[in-house]
């Protein structure tokens, strides 16, 4: 919907688009410094703006949480960019055809956007799965090693590097690289039968 938003003919569409494509080339040092900020308990702006008190990255149940929003942020302009590409291989032929045949923004969106964007939302949808499964560094720069929280928010990347670099096991790091592997494959394998039923790609 953002891309659709931003394909559109509005003012200032190069400036919205650069302002969500930011996260992309900030610095992740710098990306979890302010985040950390953000959701500090004691002086966080959300918190302060918010008049509450939650621990957003030390609660066990919310933690994870606050973790995919960072994600899906730091992520969404990249997504965007490969939506709006998308967006502009679409022949305009096919919505003046449809608005001659009484078809309005919606049945355009369902019945045409859709469908021609598939093998957009397909390719964003495997990348975007397998680097849910393959998370690092945002654990790694916002949770602090004694943080409660911590057992809570680890991927199976963060499990490799705590069972070969920290705890020095080898083999459970090994182990932990298979298993990752495996869950990889098969759900891409899965995506890629899937497609066949829903993915147009004339």
């Amino acid at each position: 919907m953002l891309a659709v938003f931003l394909n559109g003919k509005i003012r200032g569409r190069g400036i919205y688009r650069t302002i969500f494509f930011l996260p992309m080339v900030a610095a992740p040092a710098a990306v979890a410094m302010v985040w950390r900020w953000l959701y500090n308990s004691e002086f966080g702006l959300i918190n302060h703006i918010f008049h509450i008190k939650i621990n957003w990255i030390s609660d066990p149940n919310i933690a994870v949480f606050s973790i995919a929003v960072i994600g899906i942020w730091s992520i969404i302009g990249y997504n965007m960019i490969l939506f709006i590409s998308g967006l502009q291989e679409i022949p305009a032929d096919y919505y003046e055809a449809s608005s001659l045949d009484g078809a309005n923004g919606i049945h355009q969106f369902f019945n045409i956007t859709i469908p021609l964007l598939s093998p957009t939302i397909f390719f964003v949808t495997i990348t975007r799965v397998i680097g849910g499964f393959m998370v690092f560094d945002l654990i790694f720069m916002v949770m602090d090693r004694d943080n409660p929280a911590l057992p809570k928010t680890q991927s199976l990347v963060f499990l490799f590097y705590r069972y070969a670099f920290r705890d020095q096991n080898k083999g459970m790091g090994a182990a932990v690289v298979v298993i990752l592997l495996l869950i990889i494959i098969i759900i891409t394998a899965i995506q890629m039968l899937a497609q066949k039923k829903w993915v147009h790609y004339n």
